[in-house]
């Protein structure tokens, strides 16, 4: 019976203390240098088991570095990141811990932690926008007010920042909560660890926007939004960030609806619709993101001839050469993330560097823009070299719209011609019919698409469009027609 019992401690239940004592009172004593080796054993076997025991006991708590993901995406997408000096959360380096990897890896954003992100775009661009970020990657990604919204990674965001043609900027949401006073948004702006994306020694700008939002005074929300930032960093890090209107460090964009406010932080830094390439100016230029959320909108196959016969300074045309060779609309210009806390420019290259390799060298199709103005036509070359592309990537000629033949047997026309100020009133008429004359003789299977503030325009071209898109041209409210050209379709007039 002795025995049986005995066996019983194979199994993992802790013997009593007398147990113990008993157990170690009847095992046989050693002595000389035998004796000293195993009692260093079993001191070390102590000191290992002492070691395990709190691991042991605090795994279930804490989840493993792979399941961290998993838990910052279960924090909703508004609620603001825990101040320091909270208790951490599964998942989170303590303070001990990130002073003991330097102030670099403190700040650096994980990886794999998951960001809510609002990609804002021209009015009437959202759903290609969206569109565009599904392709991208960005599964849920779905239309917003004048803007886009989906979740990622800081790997997504640089990806967003540099591969996006339709969006303005990349703002990651960093905190959201109520607003009812100008107090409540200075203390959400003083509750938002900012010292985790930039310090005192960097420049700050904060922007306002609002809809229906029952503040009284938006310069004044910004002010409450812009203090709670400086005091805070400066309660963290001894001192405030001087302000910094034109090329700031760090960006802040304040949101204000009827009872709440949105922190953002703009990783984009000036607006992605400035690609870098365009200096020259036609006389109503359009904005670049805007001319590629024509191309997307008119369905436009990059395998097909494009021509733009108002072509300007050129923006629609080398627009359709980038997206037709695959050059990411960002490879070339600098981003606001750059100037952030813990970038990681290797990482950061990487993405370039890769971005690069998929670029063609050779379009498959022509791509032709005419225009009546000299002055434009020397213009849109000019942009052309700027925009890295060869002289015979683009014909740009001086040309009449009343009277070019188009470049090929099918293809897309998108233009953004005279209206308004830029036509006096009595060339209108004129124009257009001879235009449609031409249109109707000559271009046979192509697709025309025509954007313009007149909603009277295709009873002045005398042309039926398939569809007509609501578009904002900055402050202008436009319309983007599509007419398809179609022989059988038009008397000969």
């Amino acid at each position: 019976m002795t025995d049986a019992k005995t066996g019983k401690t194979l199994t993992l239940k802790k013997k009593s203390a007398a147990a113990s004592d008993s157990a170690n009172a009847d095992r046989p004593k050693r002595a000389g240098a035998r004796a000293r080796q195993v009692a260093q054993l079993e001191r070390q076997r102590e000191q290992q088991r002492s070691l395990q025991a709190p691991a042991a006991e605090a795994a279930p708590m804490a989840p493993p570095p792979a399941r961290q993901p998993a838990a910052a995406r279960k924090r909703h997408p508004g609620e603001p990141a825990p101040e320091p000096g909270t208790r951490p959360q599964p998942g989170h380096l303590q303070d001990a811990d990130a002073a003991h990897f330097g102030a670099r890896r403190r700040h650096e954003p994980s990886r794999a932690e998951i960001f809510p992100v609002f990609t804002p775009c021209p009015q009437g661009l959202e759903d290609a926008l969206a569109a565009e970020m599904q392709a991208l990657g960005f599964e849920d990604a779905e239309p917003a007010r004048a803007g886009c919204r989906f979740h990622t990674d800081w790997t997504g965001i640089l990806r967003a920042n540099l591969y996006s043609r339709l969006a303005t900027r990349v703002l990651v949401e960093v905190a959201h909560g109520p607003a009812r006073h100008e107090d409540d948004i200075l203390d959400l702006a003083m509750d938002t660890p900012w010292e985790r994306w930039f310090g005192a020694e960097q420049t700050l700008r904060v922007d306002t926007s609002a809809i229906r939002s029952p503040m009284q005074s938006l310069q004044y929300c910004n002010l409450r939004a812009k203090d709670g930032i400086c005091d805070r960093l400066r309660e963290r890090e001894g001192a405030r960030p001087d302000i910094d209107t034109v090329r700031p460090d760090a960006r802040v964009h304040l949101f204000l609806d009827e009872d709440s406010a949105t922190l953002y932080l703009d990783t984009s830094g000036e607006s992605l619709f400035k690609r870098g390439w365009r200096l020259e100016k036609g006389e109503a230029p359009l904005r670049e993101n805007l001319a590629a959320g024509l191309l997307a909108l008119s369905g436009w196959d990059p395998a097909q001839a494009l021509m733009d016969p108002f072509c300007g300074s050129g923006t629609i045309l080398i627009e359709g050469a980038w997206i037709a060779l695959g050059v990411p609309p960002g490879i070339w210009r600098p981003f606001g993330f750059e100037r952030l806390r813990g970038h990681d420019a290797r990482h950061w290259r990487d993405l370039k560097d890769e971005a690069r390799s998929h670029i063609a060298t050779q379009l498959d199709s022509p791509i032709v823009g005419y225009d009546l103005d000299p002055a434009a036509i020397d213009a849109a070359r000019a942009n052309l070299e700027r925009a890295w592309l060869t002289p015979d990537s683009i014909r740009f000629e001086i040309g009449d719209a009343r009277s070019v033949p188009p470049p090929a047997e099918t293809g897309w026309l998108v233009t953004n011609p005279p209206y308004g100020e830029r036509l006096p009133s009595e060339e209108d008429t004129g124009l257009w019919r001879a235009w449609a004359q031409n249109l109707k003789q000559n271009y046979s299977g192509w697709n025309v698409n025509i954007i313009s503030n007149d909603m009277d325009l295709p009873r002045a071209l005398r042309l039926k469009p398939l569809r007509r898109y609501p578009l904002y041209n900055g402050a202008l409210d436009c319309r983007l027609f599509s007419f398809e050209m179609v022989a059988a379709g038009y008397r000969d007039k």
